[in-house]
């Protein structure tokens, strides 16, 4: 009965597993039987290789540890479908942070529990995206730009709009001023949209 740990981190997050790799291996899990993804927490289970390889590396009688249930995923459906399968293969799942443990409670009760905790991840997942809409239209509302930064000066663009009215083409305009043709192109575009 070996214990298996699986950490996920979130590609936006922009952060290492390491935290929550030193949780599992203190929880007992052996280096070669933690498996991680950096991916984001609402991804379907098939674009996460090593969820999948933990899951099938998984037999009866293992635990499955990880640091919160969430790391299975924010959808209250995905998370009690993937809980299931797991009980009914005889694999147990620990949380980290003593919320969960199969293997000390009932399967009714399992599932109760995984269903309240698959609801209020999903509930805050909803709560984090409004918060975030409602501060980006507080921010463009006070003129807050997003988006990537121009990488050229007023100087340039007026410089590449000047050849580009003498009739000159992208690529020349490009080796003259020393860009590249599609930054030339996306000068010439934002341009014409801000006149």
């Amino acid at each position: 009965m070996a214990l298996l740990g699986y950490w996920r981190t979130s590609t936006a997050e922009n952060q290492s597993g390491e935290r929550q790799i030193i949780s599992l291996r203190d929880a007992g899990c052996l280096e070669n039987h933690i498996f991680g993804d950096q991916i984001t927490g609402t991804s379907n289970y098939g674009d996460r290789p090593e969820l999948s390889r933990c899951l099938d590396a998984l037999r009866n009688g293992d635990t499955l540890v990880i640091h919160e249930l969430d790391r299975l995923g924010r959808s209250m459906v995905e998370m009690l479908v993937q809980v299931n399968n797991l009980i009914e293969r005889g694999v147990h799942i620990k949380c980290l942070d003593g919320r969960l443990d199969t293997k000390n409670m009932p399967e009714e009760l399992v599932k109760l529990v995984v269903g309240v905790m698959g609801y209020l991840a999903e509930m805050e997942l909803k709560n984090i995206k409004k918060r975030t809409a409602e501060g980006r239209a507080i921010a463009q509302n006070r003129g807050v730009k997003f988006g990537r930064k121009k990488q050229y000066t007023p100087q340039q663009a007026e410089a590449v709009m000047e050849m580009r009215e003498r009739g000159e083409g992208y690529g020349s305009i490009g080796k003259a001023m020393g860009m590249t043709t599609s930054k030339v192109r996306r000068i010439i575009q934002q341009s014409a949209e801000e006149r």
